[in-house]
C-alpha cells in the first residue's frame, strides 16, 4: 500500500517538485495506455490491468505506484488498485474528463520547450520559432497532426465543461443577439441559445475552426435557424453587430493581438453594447497553480500571457470599454462585464 507524508519538509518538497516531469509523464502514460478506462468499479490486480492495456505487469505496477503517491489511483492493502476522484477524470467517458487536457499539456513539443524557459524569461519571447523553424500553430497543423487533434479535443472538452456554467451565470435581460468572438466550435453559443429560445447568435472564428462547429448550430441542427456561422479572424476585423459580445480565453496571445481584438470589437459594436470577457487569471483565483503554469507555457509557445485582474481591466479600458462587474464563473474562469463607451 502506498504511503505518502502529508507534510513534507522543505528539502523533500523541493526534491519532489524538481521531479515534477516524472509525475506529468506518468499521467500522460496512464492516459495514453487507457489505464483509467480499463479499471472498473471493483479492485483489480496489476496483471488484469496489464492484460487489458497490453502492457508488462512489472513496469505498470511501478507506474501505478508513482501515480498513487499523488492520489491518482489508490493501492489497497492486498496490492490491488482502485479509482480515486482524480483517476476517474482520466476516463474517456467521465462527464468532466480531463484525459485530453492531460495529453495536451504533456505533448512532445512541451518537453522540448520547457528546458528553454530561462531563454524565454530573458528575452520575453517565444522559443518556438527557434526550436522548430516556424510559428506554433503553423507547426501544429503542418507537422504535428496528432498533436493538433489532441489540441482540438482538449479545447472542445474545456469549452463544453465551461459552457453550462456560463449559461447559468449570465443575465441576458434586454439582450436579443450575441456574438461569440473566437468562440471555437460554438459550445458556449449553443448553450446560450438552448437556454434562451428568443436569442439569436453569431459564431466567429477561423475557417478551419468553424467548419467543425457544434452540430447544433450547423445546417439541419436544432439551433441553426437562430445561428450564423462566420469564418474570420477577430484580430483583423469583426463584421458583426450584436447586443452582447463574448470573448472567452483568446486574449492571451501577444499584446498586439489582444489590443487588435478588443479594438475591433469596440469598432463593430454600437455604443452601450455589452462586452463580456472571460479569462483564467493568474491572481485572485483558486486555480493559480494551474493558470500560472499555463501562463509560462504561453510564453514559450506563442509569446503570450495569462492576465491578472489589473492587466485585463487595463487592456479593456484602453480599448474604450467601461468595466463593471467582475465575478467568477467557476474555479478556473472569471467574467469581466463591460460596455462600449458612448
Amino acid at each position: 500500500m502506498t504511503t505518502v507524508s502529508s507534510t513534507p519538509q522543505p528539502a523533500m518538497r523541493l526534491r519532489e517538485l524538481v521531479f515534477g516531469a516524472a509525475c506529468a509523464a506518468a499521467v500522460r502514460a496512464a492516459a495514453r495506455l487507457g489505464v483509467a478506462d480499463a479499471l472498473g468499479e471493483e479492485p483489480a490486480d496489476v496483471e488484469e490491468l496489464a492484460a487489458a492495456v497490453k502492457a508488462e505487469p512489472r513496469p505498470l505496477r511501478r507506474l501505478l505506484r508513482t501515480l498513487s503517491c499523488y492520489g491518482i489511483f489508490d493501492e489497497t492493502e492486498d496490492g490491488r488498485y482502485i479509482h480515486t476522484d482524480m483517476s476517474r477524470l482520466l476516463r474517456d467517458d467521465a462527464p468532466n474528463s480531463l484525459r485530453y487536457i492531460s495529453l495536451w499539456c504533456t505533448e512532445p513539443w512541451t518537453w522540448d520547450a520547457w528546458p528553454r524557459l530561462d531563454e524565454a524569461v530573458r528575452s520575453g519571447s517565444s522559443v518556438f520559432q527557434d526550436l522548430y523553424g516556424k510559428e506554433f500553430f503553423d507547426y501544429l497543423h503542418q507537422d504535428a497532426p496528432e498533436s493538433a487533434q489532441v489540441f482540438n479535443r482538449a479545447m472542445t472538452t474545456s469549452s463544453r465543461q465551461s459552457a453550462d456554467d456560463l449559461a447559468e451565470l449570465l443575465d441576458l435581460t434586454g439582450v436579443s443577439s450575441v456574438a461569440d468572438i473566437g468562440g471555437g466550435q460554438g459550445h458556449v453559443l449553443a448553450s446560450l441559445l438552448e437556454k434562451h429560445p428568443a436569442l439569436r447568435g453569431t459564431l466567429l472564428d477561423l475557417p478551419r475552426v468553424v467548419e467543425n462547429a457544434d452540430p447544433r448550430l450547423r445546417d439541419g441542427g436544432p439551433l441553426a435557424a437562430r445561428a450564423t456561422i462566420l469564418p474570420g479572424d477577430c484580430r483583423r476585423e469583426i463584421p458583426v453587430q450584436a447586443d452582447m459580445y463574448i470573448i472567452k480565453n483568446i486574449l492571451e496571445w501577444d499584446d498586439d493581438s489582444t489590443r487588435s481584438t478588443l479594438r475591433n470589437v469596440v469598432a463593430a459594436a454600437r455604443p452601450g453594447a455589452r462586452v463580456l470577457v472571460i479569462e483564467n487569471l493568474v491572481d485572485d483565483s483558486p486555480s493559480m497553480k494551474f493558470t500560472t503554469a499555463m501562463d509560462l507555457l504561453l510564453l514559450l509557445n506563442v509569446g503570450g500571457a495569462k492576465h491578472s485582474k489589473e492587466s485585463l481591466v487595463g487592456r479593456m479600458t484602453e480599448a474604450g470599454l467601461r468595466v463593471g462587474d467582475i465575478r467568477p464563473v467557476n474555479a478556473y474562469l472569471h467574467a469581466f462585464d463591460s460596455t462600449v463607451a458612448d
